[in-house]
């Protein structure tokens, strides 16, 4: 029979959203076995089953050719995939085995048509599944929908002036080949419960169908009263079952937990058929199964309630992490350049001044040598590292999840985020703390990983935005951005980072008319003249900074041979300790002159000052003369100093650097004050 379609169910070795790896050879087994299709893994109705995939296991996946039946769903779903409305095929696994992360092998239950685009890349959606057999429908991580974009490709294109042409009926299978359909045999069923093999004859074997999730305002029964009857039987039958274990008849004790097929199940519960009826009926008509069986237990002076229900189980392979938002730490790391060589040195030479201009000649005049400052900075490497310590005894003992696995992922997610955090606002940690990762900040030299929020003015600019007081607006905020930029220098559009309570401040701006002003992030970033914005959560502790702006193309972090980030483990055989360290040795520094803005706020009723009436110097007596301005003080930049009016006349070859900064009550718009005055040797 000519299949209607083909295509890739699953990738091998491709990586998923969730981080997840279906490794090669996990579903090779099923090479050969035919699946049910579906649509959006839908089962309430029959007829939501559209055909069947046979697959074929190969090197790179698993690929599956598909095949019709003649039913109304599936034609139309035919035509579809045959004009391309569908393209996308994703399949719901079970009985997962995994290795941290890694797929080893699996089960391929059934097939499903899904809408095109609408899970891009490789994505697993982990599941729970109400079984009409009888299994556990307890949330477990081994039972998930996988999803690709890989797009399936019909066998025959439709013309659409004919009727869709349909392929032959899907031939009965073997039930020892359908991986999803697996012989259950039912032992007899008492008197007072329906018998379970009518039930499986009435209902699928083997049913994704699970009841609505619980919401607050709903209770038990409002979910039970929306069975079918079918589906009420099944709930009756899977109890009955559990107590029929064993032989046990209707009115017989039995002394453990109906829901645990096991021999060794807990003794001291006596349960018969009639009080299991009794105790459901209760639940129904008070709203909860498990007062239900309280109400019973104190009836019946029992103590162990908990017997009643099966034991807590994991919902996820490992443990989730209690920690801040680290989406920010991967585009960080990954966007500053990389340099082979610990110690980063640069040098700067400042054309900006008067003296570096190119100059007209007058015949008969002397050409006077052009003049301007070079500085020059180092930056050596230090440690940045992260130690644990496990007791052997307790790595044996965990047996839910690889605990070293997963201890060495939080080394690895922690040593980043502290790098990260270090190169936009420094660790935070004061200077005289002996774990802090060291900062050179504004000096010439020094080791460690230079912060942006703390570097020289002549590789940062401080701005400065007024939106403390109670009358300023979000769009107050955005001005001062773009009132900063024109001190930006660096590489191409840089990115704004921020805190999520300042982007929702932005974004939820709106005119005198009740209007957004920016609909999304996109025009936001447009509008502060910037290529993306990104939330970093560390800087909310800085209460005075709005941000930063950089292209951290302009930030280079040193790394010698073997100094990259690398894993060492010990073990301590005194202590039967098992011990871990993750370090790397670097150093990190902006290498180009204004590459970043830093963006603060300012008190409300500071007063903004500008222009900045600049110093002058007279060129024939070489005077530097200091102006009065109102909010305004200009300091000596290399002593301190406080300077007014006319200084002493520069001698040869000297010079005077003349800084401004405000005075209380008022603030500038970014401390890009400072002028340098020079007369010739």
């Amino acid at each position: 029979m000519v299949p209607d379609f083909g295509g890739y169910v699953t990738r091998y070795g491709v990586k998923c959203s969730d981080g997840r790896t279906i490794l090669a050879h996990a579903f090779q087994p099923q090479d050969g076995h035919r699946i049910p299709l579906v649509y959006q893994h839908q089962h309430k109705e029959i007829d939501n089953v559209l055909g069947h995939l046979l697959l074929e296991h190969r090197n790179d996946g698993v690929y599956a050719k598909g095949f019709f039946n003649n039913t109304p769903k599936a034609l139309l779903a035919k035509e579809q995939v045959q004009h391309k409305d569908l393209t996308n095929l994703s399949i719901y696994a079970h009985q997962l085995v995994q290795h941290g992360m890694n797929v080893k092998s699996g089960k391929i239950g059934e097939g499903s048509l899904v809408l095109s685009g609408a899970n891009p890349g490789a994505y697993i959606d982990d599941v729970y599944i109400s079984h009409g057999d009888g299994d556990d429908p307890t949330p477990s991580g081994v039972e998930v929908i996988i999803y690709t974009d890989v797009n399936i490709e019909p066998t025959i294109a439709l013309e659409h002036s004919a009727t869709p042409v349909t392929s032959d009926p899907p031939q009965p299978q073997a039930p020892a080949v359908d991986p999803i359909v697996e012989p259950i045999v039912e032992p007899p069923a008492p008197p007072a419960v329906p018998d379970p093999a009518l039930v499986h004859a009435t209902t699928p074997t083997r049913t994704t169908t699970m009841p609505p999730a619980v919401a607050p305002d709903r209770s038990i029964a409002d979910i039970f009263n929306e069975f079918t009857d079918e589906q009420k039987t099944a709930v009756y039958a899977m109890i009955g079952s559990a107590l029929d274990h064993s032989g046990i008849k209707e009115g017989d004790p039995v002394s453990r937990n109906v829901f645990d097929q096991t021999d060794d199940a807990p003794a001291g519960l006596t349960l018969t058929h009639a009080d299991v009826k009794s105790i459901m009926k209760d639940g129904e008509r008070i709203g909860s199964l498990k007062e239900a069986a309280k109400s019973y237990a104190l009836q019946h002076n029992i103590d162990s309630v908990d017997l009643l229900f099966p034991e807590a189980r994991l919902l996820q392979d490992q443990p989730d992490f209690q920690k801040r938002r680290t989406e920010w730490v991967n585009g960080v790391l990954n966007n500053t350049r990389k340099s082979p060589f610990t110690r980063i040195k640069t040098i700067l030479a400042d054309i900006t001044v008067a003296d570096a201009r190119a100059k007209g000649y007058i015949k008969g005049n002397m050409k006077e040598e052009e003049f301007f400052g070079v500085t020059k900075r180092t930056t050596t490497p230090t440690t940045v590292y992260k130690k644990q310590k496990l007791d052997r005894d307790d790595v044996l003992d965990i047996t839910d999840f690889d605990v070293i696995t997963w201890m060495k992922g939080e080394m690895r997610i922690m040593l980043d985020e502290e790098i990260a955090r270090a190169i936009l606002i420094g660790d935070g940690r004061s200077i005289s703390d002996q774990d802090k990762v060291k900062d050179p900040a504004g000096a010439s030299d020094g080791a460690g990983i230079r912060s942006i929020l703390n570097d020289h003015h002549m590789y940062v600019t401080q701005v400065y935005v007024n939106v403390d007081d109670a009358n300023s607006t979000a769009d107050e905020m955005v001005d001062g951005v773009v009132k900063g930029m024109p001190f930006y220098r660096g590489t191409g559009m840089p990115v704004f980072y921020t805190t999520l309570p300042t982007l929702t401040k932005l974004l939820l701006a709106k005119d005198t008319l009740g209007r957004r002003l920016y609909k999304d992030k996109a025009e936001l970033a447009a509008a502060m003249m910037v290529s993306d914005i990104v939330t970093v959560e560390p800087m909310e502790e800085l209460t005075t900074l709005i941000g930063i702006v950089v292209n951290l193309q302009d930030y280079v972090i040193g790394t010698d041979a073997g100094g990259e980030v690398n894993m060492f483990d010990n073990f301590d055989i005194d202590f039967n300790a098992l011990k871990y360290l993750i370090e790397t040795r670097c150093s990190g520094a902006l290498v180009k002159f204004k590459a970043a803005l830093v963006i603060n706020k300012t008190t409300g009723t500071n007063t903004l000052v500008d222009p900045i009436t600049a110093p002058t110097m007279d060129t024939s007596t070489y005077i530097v003369t200091i102006p009065t301005q109102t909010g305004v003080t200009y300091k000596n930049a290399d002593t301190g100093a406080t300077i007014t009016g006319a200084q002493a006349a520069l001698t040869a070859g000297g010079s005077l650097t003349v800084n401004a900064v405000p005075t209380s009550g008022y603030y500038f718009v970014s401390d890009n004050n400072y002028w340098v005055f020079t007369r010739r040797a």
